[in-house]
């Protein structure tokens, strides 16, 4: 039996399930793993889909009536934070009296507006499904790496991360992705070739690689790395966002001073590689020269999100003072200012 399949059984074992969080790609697969699961057993159980704003109280008395096709059933109610206070009620009237032939599966946020439910749900033994969002980037390389396993592949440290350099933090795109690249690779092991062959323009031209030219001075490969960006649909919103997101790195880890790379990483709340990537950079940058690029990023930011006519000029533009806030503090150090 596969970790998945153990996953779908032990989601129909019982006629509670509550899918917790608010990320779509993981409450959509908890969903689907516990339809998928009951369709095994049942090819004829019946499903009911319903959000928070479809849920009538009809919907709530069937929770307790025999299925009209003699079956099995699941009903999904998505959104329970949402709920009003009348069919949160009666929703809770309802839970742990489900009938055998009968799962509920509760979506809910995880925030505190109707707790109530979610408690209920746990008190009376459901399954918990967790699917809230991944935001730190530790977590977000951890998934790529169990996506790709998931899938029957295997990937190098260093491929996760040129993957998520140029595909971002987006868990839908980025399962997406690796499932192509598992496809394109029969099994076989993901390294940074393969990752960049597949994002062969993408990867080049992403708001990331732009950051990562221009911290490092090359003013020239940025612009052009800028110019591929744009044209290829790649929101200005996103390259500034990278490049301000790069210096503050540099400017985090210049400001902690040496040490050890895993300690830092610790207090930074940083990835161990990024730490040590911006360690290398920050060699070239003196703290004014720093402070220069950042207040440039901010005006720059305000520019692509709308105080500018162009958002194309203002990045030029961030760019060419970048380049020079680089260049002025590493020739201010070479003359002992």
């Amino acid at each position: 039996m596969t970790p998945a399949a153990g996953s779908a059984d032990a989601a129909t074992s019982v006629s509670l399930v509550l899918v917790q969080g608010d990320e779509d790609l993981l409450v959509g697969r908890a969903v689907r793993t516990v339809v998928d699961a009951a369709r095994a057993r049942d090819p004829e159980v019946e499903i009911v889909d319903r959000a928070a704003g479809e849920l009538t109280e009809a919907d709530l008395v069937d929770l307790s009536a025999t299925s009209m096709f003699g079956g099995g059933r699941v009903v999904v109610v998505r959104g329970g934070q949402d709920l009003g206070d009348e069919l949160r009620d009666a929703l809770l009237v309802h839970i742990g009296r489900m009938p055998s032939d009968v799962v509920l599966v509760l979506v809910h946020s995880g925030g505190v507006r109707n707790r109530r439910l979610a408690d209920a749900m746990k008190a009376a033994g459901a399954r918990v499904m967790p699917a809230a969002k991944i935001t730190r980037p530790r977590d977000r390389h951890d998934f790529v790496v169990a996506e790709v396993r998931r899938l029957g592949g295997r990937i190098s440290e260093g491929a996760a991360r040129a993957l998520l350099d140029a595909v971002g933090g987006d868990l839908r795109e980025l399962a997406a992705v690796c499932d192509q690249l598992v496809a394109d690779t029969e099994g076989g092991l993901l390294d940074e070739v393969a990752v960049a062959r597949f994002h062969r323009g993408r990867a080049e031209a992403s708001g990331f690689a732009v950051a990562d030219a221009i911290i490092g001075g090359d003013l020239p490969r940025a612009l052009t790395l800028l110019r591929q960006a744009m044209e290829g649909g790649t929101a200005p919103v996103l390259i500034s966002s990278a490049i301000t997101g790069g210096l503050r790195e540099l400017a985090r880890v210049s400001a902690a001073g040496g040490g050890n790379k895993a300690d830092l990483a610790r207090v930074l709340k940083m990835p161990d590689w990024k730490v040590e990537k911006a360690a290398r950079a920050a060699r070239a940058w003196s703290d004014p020269g720093l402070g220069h690029a950042l207040r440039a990023a901010a005006r720059a930011d305000a520019g692509v999100k709308g105080a500018s006519v162009d958002a194309g000029y203002a990045l030029e533009k961030l760019l060419r003072e970048v380049a020079v806030a680089r260049a002025h503090a590493r020739d201010r150090s070479h003359r002992g200012g």
